[in-house]
């Protein structure tokens, strides 16, 4: 995969945290390209990851074995239109953009073109992602390889065969960093009411919210035994989860994934 020419379409955060997690694996700058309309999203790019950049798909489209798109779901649309006709060769075409089916974008492309809808998230920059995926029948084993290695190069990968799960996959891993980072934001808020200073309260949170990240990653227990291990019968632990659970705490992180999962299948249908 090393020398396997990548073309970006969209520089924005996705394709930024892509971008990082492959010069990260050691992946060449050299061939990865980045098309974006905005200077400054191109100047950014440039400096941050020295690929080069251009206002022009059909410039980053040229030679690409790879086409990336990373755009937001609204102006997709448009975008496969600039594409479909200046598509060359039989680039396998990654779609990182929430909510935009297989279908849809065979529409636009046509179904011989290989397609694989992913959902990353932004931890990939720390090649800590989580990516789920999903091909079309177009999309051969050597493609589905290809996919592999290039998002893998982020963090895990989950391949899935059903496509409506997708949506899930969104609300649970590519929206869900929003949540943790909001539970650390309200933790140290909560830190600082009870008379911590704010520089404590953060650093007790951020260092909080790592710790208990790493523990599930590598303890090898589910987050609900992890739960119980940490919870002393009669404790401080188990009086704030009992306070949780009476504010509802579980259906509140069930109606949040419910929201999210609605959203993206409201932006499917444009």
């Amino acid at each position: 995969m090393d020398n396997t020419s990548i073309a970006f379409i969209g520089g924005g955060n996705m394709a930024r945290a892509l971008i990082g997690g492959l010069l990260q694996a050691g992946h060449p700058a050299r061939t990865i390209s980045v098309a974006d309309p905005s200077e400054t999203a191109r100047q950014s790019a440039a400096a941050d990851f020295g690929v080069r950049v251009t206002d022009s798909a059909a410039a980053a489209l040229d030679g690409a074995e790879v086409v990336i798109l990373a755009v937001k779901p609204q102006v997709m649309p448009a975008v496969l239109t600039d594409l479909a006709e200046q598509l060359s060769g039989s680039p396998l075409v990654v779609s990182v953009a929430a909510g935009i089916t297989l279908a849809s974008l065979e529409r636009a492309l046509g179904d011989r073109v290989g397609i694989v809808r992913a959902m990353p998230n932004t931890p990939a920059l720390y090649g800590a992602g989580m990516t789920g995926m999903v091909a079309n029948a177009a999309v051969d084993r050597s493609g589905r390889g290809l996919a592999e290695q290039i998002l893998a190069a982020t963090g895990q990968t989950l391949w899935l065969e059903d496509e409506a799960l997708m949506d899930v996959v969104t609300a649970v891993s590519g929206s869900g960093p929003a949540y943790f980072f909001a539970l650390a934001e309200q933790l140290a808020l909560a830190g600082e009411r009870a008379g911590l200073s704010p520089a404590a309260a953060a650093q007790l949170a951020r260092q909080t919210a790592f710790g208990a990240g790493l523990m599930l990653v590598e303890s090898g227990l589910t987050a609900g035994e992890l739960r119980m291990r940490v919870t002393s019968p009669g404790g401080t632990t188990q009086a704030a989860l009992e306070s949780m659970g009476q504010d509802g705490f579980e259906r509140l992180v069930e109606r949040a994934v419910g929201a999210a999962v609605r959203r993206g299948r409201e932006l499917g249908k444009h």
